[in-house]
């Protein structure tokens, strides 16, 4: 099937090279029969791989290819945080770990992950990252008015490509150390075995520098951080045309919370602080709070391919689980109120992807998806009682049980056409319909459109229209009792606290790609958003859990511009982004907000707290032989923040620049293997910049970005 056009602004590598780089040839009279069935099961991967890919049409949408040459020009080579990996791409911001690490084109998340074809439940957000970048072959990176395969989660696709065995066995185990106790060892195992395919790897990460810093300090007070990653691809070959796969994976994640010193206790507790006087036996810089971060995940998957018809079916289940556990007594001196919480959230579900090609012109797409998922929510809270003035009735606390739970249930279903007009013109068109039934019961049908036309040889232009239909995340939307904190210092200004509702967006979305020689490729993208019950997040009291809320009414737009540059020994690129979105009046989690700035957003547009107006990156390698130089950089204009006296986030933050370095060398064919060894400085001019302040809406503490740090890695393949 010929490819239609699409925007790619990073070099993309196939699968056929990746197979190239890691198979060893035998040497000299090797006997032919030894290699054939190697290469026929390379045939039949890739002819698989190929189908697969053909389920999603990407038609009008524009695609940013990451590919492992991309990943290894990073300071972090593999041991790369997946979320950092993603901030090199345009119309993606910085944030802190606490407010979502991320944001695409001005949406706080709403995300979709989809690992080979398969759309993963959605986990807990927390400070971890469950997806592990060694694992990674290819991403591509959608964005735009999406086809109707793509729904519930549309600022942007991540549709990853793993790694797959290979014909000969081997692996790779290597370790990274740096500045700030890091440590990571890691291994990967891959071969085949007959009709037997399969991929292993696995991390351990120990550091401390889990989480931002409160301080413009070096080092965060009681910040180290334990984490543990795996996952696994098995592929089971039926026949040349089938394919039984199983796929899973781990995330284990230990946090301790940064303390912030020399706070002054807010309320006074029996025999441990005096608000009036300003003492307490327990310092800020002694609070011993932490996070506990679980996620696993599990998909069995069909895929058949019989000639121009495939499909893919899929069953899928994800346990993901968030417990935050409060110092006993400082949560209560300083702030009034000590949460145990723990969230879980299990989710299982089908799948079903095909694809048929009528004739050269028509190829129909349809599938659906089903997924039914079980939350829980359990807070063991104390607080103190407090007096209709405000002042503490009591110095000994009491503990206030809060329990929820939700069972809900999402549905999808989706039919399309990607049809063939004439040489340069091509027209994807379809219908999708959404239902979910959680805390929310609603539904909706949408339309899609998306064009692209290859105006000249070397310009393509895509244009497009999507109804979009989010759901809030059913794992943050746990409502609170409000009622059981009448008269108690956990008690929300406003008593009122509406369920959150689905996002439904008008989204229009043009661009244009122009490839000026073999070198330089240049794309330019804008986009507009009509939402209404816009959807954000934010962080409210002392768990570090986002709470999604919603505003009545919204809208975002925003330009992006990439240009590539790739040459024999060497290459660049530069992402500069333009972005503003704001919504007005909010009409769920009212509790969760102060009255005032209720007040004011209800009668006034305002910046969404993740807002950030210019955010620039680039980067540039060179190799000579076997080693290979990279740089690259990151530029934010600063997040939304609100000054002392001024309507919320009205201000913005600092700008900020970091600048990342790294050498890396090999030596091939020594007696354990080939060895790879890499220097990294990341944030060279070891710049102190805020990520957020603690103001704004929904932002709870300051967090400022990682100052200068080194690692310096060593790995072998064999």
């Amino acid at each position: 099937m010929q490819r239609t056009p699409q925007l790619r602004t990073l070099p993309l590598l196939l699968a056929a090279a990746f197979y190239a780089s890691h198979a060893h040839a035998d040497d000299g009279d090797a006997d032919n029969t030894a290699t054939t069935a190697p290469m026929q099961q390379v045939d039949v991967v890739g002819h698989l791989k190929s189908s697969r890919i053909d389920l999603s049409p990407n038609v009008g949408t524009t695609v940013y290819s990451i590919d492992r040459h991309m990943i290894d020009q990073l300071g972090q080579g593999d041991n790369t945080p997946f979320n950092e990996v993603l901030l090199r791409l345009p119309g993606v911001a910085q944030d802190s770990k606490a407010s979502g690490s991320i944001h695409v084109r001005d949406d706080h998340a709403n995300i979709q992950y989809r690992i080979n074809g398969v759309q993963l439940p959605e986990s807990i957000s927390g400070f971890g990252q469950s997806i592990d970048t060694r694992f990674v072959q290819q991403t591509d990176f959608i964005t735009g008015a999406l086809p109707a395969q793509f729904g519930l989660r549309t600022a942007g696709i991540v549709d990853i490509q793993t790694k797959e065995g290979l014909p000969k066995s081997g692996g790779r185990v290597g370790v990274l150390v740096g500045s700030h106790d890091y440590v990571e060892p890691s291994a990967e195992f891959f071969g085949t075995q007959g009709a037997f395919n399969y991929y292993l790897s696995g991390s351990y990460l120990k550091n401390d520098m889990g989480i931002e810093n409160p301080l413009p300090s070096r080092d965060a007070i009681h910040n180290s951080t334990k984490q543990a990653k795996s996952f696994g691809s098995l592929s089971w070959f039926l026949d040349d045309q089938t394919r039984l796969g199983l796929m899973f994976g781990t995330y284990n994640g230990r946090f301790q919370i940064p303390n912030n010193p020399d706070q002054a206790p807010a309320f006074s507790l029996t025999g441990q602080s005096d608000a009036a006087a300003g003492t307490s036996a327990l310092a800020s810089s002694q609070l011993d709070e932490h996070q506990r971060e679980v996620n696993r995940f599990l998909v069995l998957s069909l895929q058949k391919s019989l000639g121009d018809l495939n499909y893919q079916v899929s069953a899928f289940h994800q346990y993901s689980e968030l417990h935050y556990t409060p110092d006993p007594v400082g949560d209560l001196v300083y702030n009034g109120v000590g949460s145990n919480t723990l969230r879980s959230n299990s989710s299982s579900g089908v799948q079903f992807d095909t694809s048929y090609k009528l004739n050269a012109a028509h190829t129909v797409r349809g599938g659906l998806a089903y997924s039914r998922q079980n939350t829980h929510s359990d807070n063991s809270v104390a607080v103190f009682d407090m007096n209709d003035d405000g002042t503490q009735a009591s110095t000994d606390p009491r503990t206030i049980v809060d329990n929820s739970s939700q069972t809900g249930k999402l549905s999808s279903i989706y039919v399309q056409d990607e049809w063939h007009i004439g040489a340069p013109l091509t027209l994807n068109y379809g219908l999708r319909y959404d239902k979910v039934s959680a805390f929310i019961n609603e539904h909706q049908w949408s339309p899609r459109v998306n064009l692209a036309y290859q105006v000249a040889k070397d310009t393509s232009l895509h244009a497009g229209y999507s109804r979009y239909f989010t759901p809030p995340p059913q794992e943050l939307a746990a409502q609170a009792s409000i009622d059981k904190y009448a008269g108690t210092s956990n008690a929300p200004e406003v008593p009122v606290s509406d369920n959150v509702k689905a996002e439904r967006t008008n989204y229009y979305d043009v661009g244009l790609s122009h490839k000026f020689n073999e070198q330089l490729t240049v794309t330019a993208d804008a986009y507009y958003k009509k939402i209404r019950n816009m959807l954000d997040e934010g962080q409210f009291g002392q768990a570090l859990i986002l709470s999604p809320f919603n505003y009545d009414r919204g809208y975002a737009k925003g330009l992006e511009l990439s240009a590539v540059y790739n040459d024999k020994n060497w290459g660049g690129f530069l992402n500069v982004t333009t972005q503003r979105a704001k919504g007005q009046n909010i009409t769920s989690g009212q509790s969760l907000f102060a009255p005032d700035e209720l007040a004011y957003i209800a009668n006034h547009y305002i910046y969404v707290d993740h807002d950030q107006t210019y955010t620039v990156s680039g980067g540039a390698h060179y190799h000579w032989g076997e080693s290979q130089v990279s740089g690259d950089f990151l530029y934010g204009s600063g997040l939304r923040m609100t000054p002392d006296g001024g309507a919320p986030n009205s201000g913005a933050l600092p700008h900020y620049v970091t600048t990342n370095l790294s050498l890396t060398h090999n030596w091939k064919n020594t007696p354990v293997g080939n060895v790879e060894g890499r220097l990294a400085m990341l944030n060279v001019f070891d710049k102190t910049y805020l990520l957020r302040d603690g103001s704004g809406v929904g932002v709870g503490a300051p967090q400022y970005g990682a100052r200068r740090t080194l690692y310096m890695g060593l790995s072998t393949s064999f």
